[in-house]
């Protein structure tokens, strides 16, 4: 009689448990899955938004691959951007995460500064930038003639645009140093007493001990910041329209292009979308397959 009452109150408890994620479940579908997948379908069809889907094939895929002028300098281009804002979002934000890990004077005024960017509206900020990148009159043009050098074309030159554009999400990585500045402070303050004690100097307990301990927060740093930087899109439209040439013309704003400018291609968009999917789903298979290699879980085998 008890076990048949228990089992009840285990039903019950797993029906009250479906209910409460029932709506979340709904929204992730309505949101996420249920569009995924119809821009998996779209990339069947041709279609324009207005008439009716004709169904093509894989026709969209090959010339994808076979016809398409821009795809493989997009490919290029977001791989490029991704690296080059990856690692120094890292290197900038945990060199800044461990600053601001001191007792320094105002450090709160500092944390509240450098996390400032991360949450300014992104028109604003790009916009901010663009007058700073401006050949003619920008601050840091400025800065470089009142120097001895010669103006720079930030935005113009092919060689140099992209890095100009990852400098803005270097800065903008206020998120990560906050990330950071948690797992800094979750490290055993008693492995460095320990390691102290033994005679290590600050440079060696921070790469034997600091480094180990934070390597799961560098792979979750790396991870949210290598999916977002792979989807870049706010540069490209606010400050370079995909040049100089095709040069910033990354897959955001290629699948942006198609879609809602003149071509109206909506059903050759979705198809370069779920290219763009698998190479997202590519990377992040990478960093997993590879974080067996360096990322230390305390407590675990490795």
């Amino acid at each position: 009689m008890a076990k048949r009452k228990r089992t009840k109150i285990g039903r019950g408890e797993t029906r009250a448990a479906w209910i409460c994620m029932l709506p979340s479940l709904l929204g992730l579908s309505l949101v996420t899955y249920i569009p995924l997948l119809a821009v998996f379908v779209l990339g069947f069809f041709k279609w324009n938004g207005l008439s009716d889907p004709e169904f093509v094939g894989f026709a969209n895929f090959v010339r994808l691959f076979t016809k398409d002028p821009y795809m493989f300098d997009s490919i290029k281009a977001t791989v490029y951007f991704a690296l080059v804002a990856v690692i120094g979002s890292i290197i900038f934000s945990m060199i800044v995460a461990i600053l601001l890990n001191r007792k320094v004077p105002a450090r709160g005024f500092f944390r509240a500064v450098f996390y400032l960017p991360y949450v300014l509206p992104a028109m604003a900020v790009y916009l901010g930038w663009s007058w700073l990148y401006d050949y003619n009159h920008g601050f840091l043009n400025y800065l470089i003639t009142e120097a001895g050098g010669s103006r720079v074309m930030f935005l113009e030159n092919p060689a140099i645009v992209v890095p100009s554009l990852a400098l803005i999400t270097v800065w903008l990585s206020g998120n990560l140093i906050v990330v950071f500045l948690a797992g800094l402070q979750n490290v055993p303050r008693i492995y460095h007493e320990a390691a102290e004690i033994d005679g290590a100097n600050a440079w060696q307990r921070f790469w034997k001990i600091t480094m180990p301990c934070m390597t799961p927060i560098i792979f979750y740093n790396m991870l949210m910041s290598l999916i977002s930087s792979l989807q870049v899109f706010v540069p490209s439209f606010t400050l370079t329209s995909g040049g100089p040439g095709n040069s910033t013309t990354f897959l955001s704003y290629l699948i942006y292009r198609y879609a809602f400018t003149a071509s109206g291609r909506l059903g050759y968009a979705s198809a370069i979308a779920a290219v763009f999917f698998v190479i997202i789903g590519i990377f992040t298979m990478i960093l997993f397959a590879t974080s067996k290699f360096w990322v230390f879980y305390m407590g675990g085998d490795e």
